[in-house]
């Protein structure tokens, strides 16, 4: 089967590998037939991510039909189509058990598809634990609709779960690139705050916002401190949820967040951040941060199904597995609008 490998640093390539077999009986083969680049296969591209295996298949957005089934497995059978989560996780160990699944204790617990294991920038994919990672798409929800239920669409659901908004908050989200649109911005309107707004600098992304969805405002970086100020009724904004990752905006979520307010960290850093507590002493602010526990796939299926959340929209260019480079060169480049790309496996 073809596979999109991680050779070395900034090097992926399109290769021939073995379709996966069934290793261990909690184990699912799936073949792929939508998958999705993300940002954090370019960290792995250009070695911000350690716990990278070289010559692992990438990708772990993706969804598919079942094609075989370990011996304990039973949730899921042939030919179900289904979502695949970006977290491996047991479901049993104490993590698991109080939903805290990206710590699964397990050997590839946590983030192991297309990091530590091979993910699913191919035509098939191994998914261990596949009651836990595995969930049936309904009839009603096509593949393109699911595309993000596993991995961006996961994480918006839990940045905005643990970011306790209500609907008296003021809720800025900085970055609107796919994770910033895909999950905490659609997943945020769905709790109704007062206001949200969506604080980037790219023109094309501010215009994808304004054009879909024309209720939340939209600030450059320059401008937005005084903006949220000058819109929030107590000095800042209530909630605050950085998507960025890079180092001004990590300084400028906290200086926009309000006291007491909840800064929630989404984004994932190439190089430490500086938090400088005599600075924001007596802000008394409330950090969030950590990889997605995505544990609400069947939630958001559901949501998904009943036309409450469409993510669809978001996917601006498709291109079949063949001309994967390609993609990845668009996607990478931030060329011709791109937001989310799906490749046809």
């Amino acid at each position: 089967m073809k596979a999109y490998t991680y050779i070395s640093e900034g090097n992926f390539e399109l290769r021939e590998k073995e379709k996966p077999v069934i290793i261990h009986e909690r184990d699912a083969v799936v073949k792929v037939t939508l998958a999705s680049i993300c940002s954090s296969d370019l960290h792995i591209k250009h070695g911000s991510v350690p716990r990278a295996v070289p010559g692992i298949t990438v990708g772990h957005e993706m969804v598919g039909t079942v094609e075989e089934i370990g011996s304990k497995v039973t949730n899921v059978k042939p030919g179900d189509r289904v979502t695949v989560n970006v977290e491996t996780f047991c479901g049993d160990c104490f993590f698991c058990k109080n939903g805290f699944v990206n710590n699964c204790t397990d050997k590839n617990g946590g983030w192991a598809l297309g990091c530590r294991i091979d993910g699913g920038q191919a035509e098939y994919v191994r998914v261990p634990f596949a009651d836990q990672g595995l969930n049936k798409i309904p009839d009603s929800v096509t593949d393109r609709q699911a595309l993000f239920v596993g991995d961006v669409l996961a994480t918006g659901f839990w940045a905005a779960r643990i970011s306790e908004i209500t609907k008296d908050d003021t809720v800025l989200i900085i970055g609107a690139g796919p994770t910033g649109i895909c999950a905490p911005l659609l997943c945020t309107m769905l709790k109704n705050p007062k206001r949200i707004i969506v604080c980037e600098k790219d023109e094309n992304r501010i215009r994808f916002i304004n054009e879909h969805y024309p209720d939340v405002l939209t600030v450059l970086p320059e401008e937005c401190f005084e903006f949220v100020k000058s819109r929030s009724e107590h000095g800042g904004a209530d909630r605050v949820l950085e998507v960025a990752g890079a180092e001004s905006t990590f300084k400028l979520a906290w200086q926009c967040a309000r006291p007491n307010a909840i800064v929630t960290v989404v984004a994932l850093y190439d190089k430490p951040q500086v938090l400088p507590l005599p600075e924001m002493y007596g802000k008394n602010l409330i950090f969030k941060t950590g990889g997605v526990d995505g544990c609400d796939c069947e939630e958001t299926l559901n949501l998904i199904a009943q036309g409450k959340l469409n993510t669809e929209p978001l996917i601006t260019h498709t291109y079949p597995l063949a001309e994967i480079e390609d993609a990845y060169e668009l996607f990478e480049n931030k060329r011709d609008g791109v937001i989310k790309v799906a490749v046809e496996c």
